[in-house]
């Protein structure tokens, strides 16, 4: 690894919601980036700025890693999904757990040591197979004799988000939102400090072989995320807890509908409150952003007063 403080850091996912953000802080604090993308959404390739290098192909090909990693001196890892095809665990074991082992490979063979890893706060607990194969994923980094850094946030929140934006979406014809497991908790975390978190991790050799939860100073149930979305707009929508049984039911019609709003294993994922007493923020000299007063901002609205 080079010993300057300007490194040469390979970003996978760097076009999502965090890794656009993530690859512009690093670029202004003087890094040279390479982003490594599957190819698919050009509007998404556009945000990138336009001093990263953006490499498109095969994140699961070792061969492929290998060659990108080639003058690396870290590596940043933000690949994830939310729901998978069908309901039997494949879909979240190969992207947690295969493309990393391929990664891990390829870093090896490479003389790659630094990775810095997204996770999800809750990893390796409940039913869901998603936290499942986050818990696995978090166990090959562990083993991986790597120079590793865990990142363990909460729902992470900011403009164009797929929490409250999305939440937005649901209310805007309906009256009324009935949703399952209303009473499930959230400490949500402002993006602009899980991009902070990275870059000071990057820079802070103290932080390898840690792992940071990163959460947000308020928790909120469900139900309330909900209606502080609604007061957001100014719309008055009633939010109906369902039944379990009818709250299993719901998922399961919603993983067939356009944009899949809830999932049968974002259901179970729900099961386990996504809060932690330890915040790794403070741990990296982060003060966390309170999120509710940022709501006007992450959904596009002019300030209060305008």
């Amino acid at each position: 690894m080079n010993t300057a403080a300007r490194r040469h850091v390979v970003v996978l996912g760097g076009t999502g919601f965090v890794g656009r953000r993530l690859v512009a802080r690093l670029l202004r604090d003087g890094h040279r980036l390479t982003v490594l993308s599957r190819g698919g959404d050009p509007a998404k390739r556009a945000l990138l700025p336009r001093d990263s290098s953006l490499i498109e192909g095969d994140v699961h090909d070792t061969g492929f890693l290998r060659a990108v990693l080639d003058d690396a001196d870290a590596v940043v890892n933000l690949i994830g999904i939310l729901n998978e095809r069908g309901d039997d665990g494949s879909g979240f074991e190969r992207v947690y757990v295969g493309q990393l082992e391929s990664l891990i490979e390829a870093m090896r063979e490479m003389g790659v040591r630094r990775l810095l890893q997204m996770s999800a706060l809750g990893a390796g607990s409940g039913d869901s197979h998603y936290l499942q194969s986050r818990g696995r994923a978090e166990q090959r980094v562990r083993a991986s004799g790597l120079d590793w850094t865990l990142f363990r946030p909460s729902v992470i929140a900011g403009p164009g988000d797929g929490l409250f934006c999305r939440f937005d979406q649901l209310l805007r014809f309906a009256p009324a939102l009935p949703i399952g497991r209303a009473e499930a908790r959230f400490q949500p975390v402002w993006v602009g400090d899980v991009v902070q978190a990275y870059a000071r991790a990057l820079a802070d050799g103290g932080s390898i072989g840690h792992s940071y939860d990163l959460v947000g100073p308020d928790v909120y149930t469900l139900a309330e995320l909900v209606r502080l979305t609604a007061r957001t707009r100014g719309r008055l929508r009633a939010v109906i807890p369902l039944p379990e049984a009818l709250g299993r039911l719901q998922a399961g019609i919603g993983e067939h509908l356009p944009g899949k709003p809830i999932s049968r294993d974002n259901w179970r994922s729900l099961q386990t409150d996504s809060v932690s007493a330890d915040n790794g923020l403070s741990r990296l000299g982060i003060a966390a952003t309170p999120v509710a007063p940022r709501l006007r901002e992450i959904l596009g609205l002019a300030p209060a007063g305008d």
